[in-house]
């Protein structure tokens, strides 16, 4: 062989190695790439940790869905959060670390109104865009364009957490007249409770009781006893989930009979603290963001909740996920939409285009308006009946919570007065 004959071979053979080097290059997998890094604040541990946990597990589930087909932008999706223990005073540093240390692409939460406030004047000052959890009345505060809100309270606002309940007070013949109101001295109850008494003066009740509690306060037993001698018709509440359970417990035991109980009760929208209290819900009308009924079952969810309940077995968390996973997957989607569709990380283009468009999420359309609130309301409002004890799979479905407002939505009527509910 000729030495320019072996020459020849020789870069054939280069070149055919150039060629295959480049087309495994070309067709390795997208995830090789660098991970867009997603960075939030949660709670975890502390009082809203029981919703703070499920919100996690969701967008875990949604992580794992944009990765295996094939990341965004061509890049992996990867988690970076800490635990804010439900302190709205850790909650300002998790995100400055977050923002400039971490070095997060993108922003979510943080989870709860009381923490999604004091974050905001990091995210602003950092001029990033973020899509917070379930919190309400944040950005009337702020202002700020580049601020989202995953709750269904829509333009109502604060109002919206109240609104179909003293619509269904109203509603009841004979009408009740007074109301009791009662909330914990922190943000989301506060915020409430504003709502609450703005709703019931509109529709023509006389507020004869209006007090909060100390958040950190364990015994419910005098103030459900002063909420009795009020001898009010109608009782509203706004609590956390530790308070929830007290309230729950001290007027079952002292016998509180109003003609309507209930309110914007955070615990019993989680199935570990309705299996608890069992029939000493029945009668309650509370808030509820979202639970499986037939007008609710939109595309996406069945798969969501199937994949959460199976991740959620034997790992101490809400088994069924209704109220708070699919919000959780639902910022996921509205996000990594954005980020595709701009083909960028920039959070002004992010923000620009979530303000433009409709998105198709697990909790169903959602577009926004120019305060980063949904432009339409689907706040429920549910009633517990026929709750029976120690049932796990009674709250598999909306059996034995019943929607009762708004009418599109309704899955049963209403038990009044409270007293006929309880029986």
């Amino acid at each position: 062989m000729t030495l320019s004959i072996r020459y020849s071979l020789l870069t054939i053979r280069s070149l055919a190695w150039l060629a295959l080097a480049a087309f495994m290059l070309a067709t390795a997998p997208a995830l090789a790439a660098e991970p867009i890094k997603v960075g939030f604040s949660m709670a975890l541990t502390g009082a809203v940790a029981p919703n703070g946990r499920q919100l996690l597990l969701a967008l875990e589930i949604w992580r794992d869905d944009v990765n295996a087909k094939g990341g965004l932008l061509g890049r992996p999706i990867d988690l970076v959060y800490y635990d804010d223990q439900s302190n709205p005073a850790n909650v300002p540093g998790i995100y400055t670390k977050l923002i400039s240390v971490d070095n997060v692409d993108l922003l979510i939460g943080p989870y709860a109104t009381n923490m999604a406030a004091p974050a905001m004047p990091v995210i602003m000052a950092a001029g990033k865009t973020t899509i917070s959890m379930l919190a309400i009345g944040v950005n009337r505060h702020f202002n700020y364009s580049r601020y989202f809100a995953m709750v269904p309270v829509g333009p109502e606002g604060v109002k919206a957490f109240s609104r179909g309940f003293f619509e269904l007070a109203a509603a009841q013949q004979p009408k009740p007249r007074s109301v009791a109101l009662i909330a914990a001295d922190a943000e989301f109850a506060r915020t409430a409770a504003d709502g609450a008494r703005e709703n019931a003066q509109t529709l023509g009740f006389s507020l004869v009781y209006d007090k909060s509690y100390p958040p950190a306060t364990t015994d419910f037993t005098p103030v459900v006893r002063s909420i009795q001698a009020a001898n009010a018709d109608v009782v509203f509440v706004a609590a956390y989930p530790p308070d929830t359970v007290g309230i729950v417990r001290a007027a079952s035991e002292i016998g509180l009979t109003p003609k309507m109980f209930g309110g914007a009760m955070v615990g019993l929208l989680v199935t570990p603290i309705k299996l608890q209290l069992g029939p000493a819900m029945n009668g309650l009308v509370i808030q509820q963001s979202f639970l499986p009924a037939p007008k609710l079952d939109f595309p996406g969810l069945p798969d969501l909740l199937q994949k959460y309940q199976a991740k959620a077995a034997g790992q101490q968390i809400d088994p069924f996920g209704y109220a708070f996973a699919p919000f959780g997957y639902a910022a996921g989607q509205i996000l990594a939409a954005a980020v595709e569709e701009t083909e960028s990380l920039d959070h002004a283009r992010i923000a620009q285009y979530i303000h433009a468009h409709t998105f198709a999420t697990v909790v169903g359309d959602i577009a926004y308006g120019e305060d980063g609130e949904w432009t339409a309301a689907r706040t429920l409002f549910t009633q517990f009946q026929n709750v029976a004890p120690n049932n796990l799979e009674q709250f598999r479905t909306a059996a034995r919570e019943v929607i009762l407002w708004p009418e599109p939505y309704r899955t049963g009527t209403m038990i009044y007065p409270y007293s006929v509910a309880r029986k």
